[in-house]
């Protein structure tokens, strides 16, 4: 089978490390990178370390407003797909590259496969929420990380062609994981050392990264929770997403953080080390609530909703406001109340588990509308 892989912001590339290194050995794919994220920062560094294949093509769609950004990626998208004329289109999560991709797919009458399909924050006004559903309604095949995740498609009448994979980013964490304790620990302080100076001497820290829209659209926003931060008893590794970059600088001038180390963004093993060695995440990230919860250390998500609801049991999560006197409350004082599940996610097999249905198509496991779990493949 011909496949073609849209990718182009960050955690798609670590769930396309996963699921590529499995599909490559049955399948012929080609990736398309669209762009979305293109710092080097934020893309070719994750494509050097997780010696992913370099992308066939690259759209450099950039940034923009939503509509021109996903209107660029849709035409560069449609382009390839009718050079290349593809068996299977493959899109993972929520983000314009996945909606871009799944919607040219679908206007050529191309299957459209979901990775990480499901999820819900039942909050239109965040525009994952609007491509993740989108995206849901036209895909032909979808591939859910959670029992949670298949639940919210069968409330919106979708259990055709259904499978409870468990999550690809638990698939590319454990493996990357495994890789990250080769380094060794004198790796990582040479790394440290190189790259946040002074910063190399922390024995302990906090986690930040901070990126969205609603943290983010107005500088006090950020200087409110900046200042949360700087009260914090141990220091804070700050990567800091290009985006946002000018509103640090501005605030940096104006009032001396002494207690936050502002960085540019990590590779991902550097990022599983501030993760795994954390003492506590604090974040809007999808991705990080998930991946420190995976880790086993605790987070504070700053939103008012959270997709990976799975998370929020024992307050391994806990959401919070964008006010300073919230956040030092919920980093400082809570107390987790329940045991941590390790199998939330899955067992570190799902792209295997993606790539049988995949090669078993005609026999797709879908009995009269049901869903059929693959867990046990």
């Amino acid at each position: 089978m011909k496949i073609v892989t849209i990718i182009g912001a960050r955690p798609q590339f670590m769930k396309a490390a996963a699921v590529s290194r499995v599909l490559r050995r049955e399948h012929q794919e080609l990736f398309v990178h669209t762009g979305q994220h293109y710092d080097s920062n934020m893309s070719d560094i994750f494509f050097e370390e997780l010696h992913i294949p370099k992308p066939d093509y690259q759209l450099r769609a950039g940034s923009g407003s939503h509509a021109t950004q996903t209107a660029d990626m849709l035409v560069g998208v449609e382009d390839v797909l009718q050079k290349e004329k593809p068996d299977a289109v493959i899109v993972y999560g929520d983000t314009n590259s996945t909606l871009a991709g799944a919607l040219a797919a679908a206007k050529l009458l191309i299957p459209v496969i979901h990775v990480e399909a499901g999820l819900r924050s039942y909050n239109k006004m965040m525009p994952e929420e609007q491509n993740r559903v989108l995206t849901d309604h036209l895909s032909d095949f979808l591939f859910c990380p959670t029992d949670n995740a298949v639940e919210h498609l069968k409330k919106e009448g979708i259990t055709q062609n259904v499978y409870q994979v468990g999550d690809v980013m638990c698939d590319a964490l454990l493996y990357y994981a495994k890789n990250m304790e080769q380094y060794g620990k004198d790796y990582f302080t040479g790394r440290l050392k190189g790259l946040y100076g002074s910063a190399s001497k922390l024995s302990q820290w906090y986690l930040v990264t901070i990126h969205r829209a609603e943290n983010t659209d107005t500088i006090e926003k950020l200087r409110e929770i900046l200042s949360a931060l700087e009260t914090l008893s141990a220091p804070v590794v700050f990567p800091v997403h290009p985006r946002i970059k000018p509103m640090v600088r501005e605030l940096a001038r104006c009032k001396k953080y002494h207690h936050i180390f502002f960085t540019e963004p990590v590779g991902y093993l550097d990022m599983l080390f501030f993760t795994k060695n954390a003492i506590k995440v604090i974040t809007d990230s999808g991705g990080l609530q998930k991946e420190a919860y995976i880790l086993n250390t605790d987070c504070v998500t700053i939103r008012d909703q959270t997709e990976w609801i799975e998370t929020l049991e024992g307050n391994h999560n806990i959401l919070c406001s964008p006010k300073q006197e919230d956040i030092v409350e919920k980093v400082c004082h809570t107390k987790i109340s329940g045991t941590w599940k390790s199998e939330i996610y899955g067992d570190g097999h799902a792209a295997e588990k993606i790539c049988a249905v995949l090669k078993h198509e005609g026999r797709k496991g879908v009995r009269n509308g049901d869903v059929f779990d693959c867990r046990n493949l």
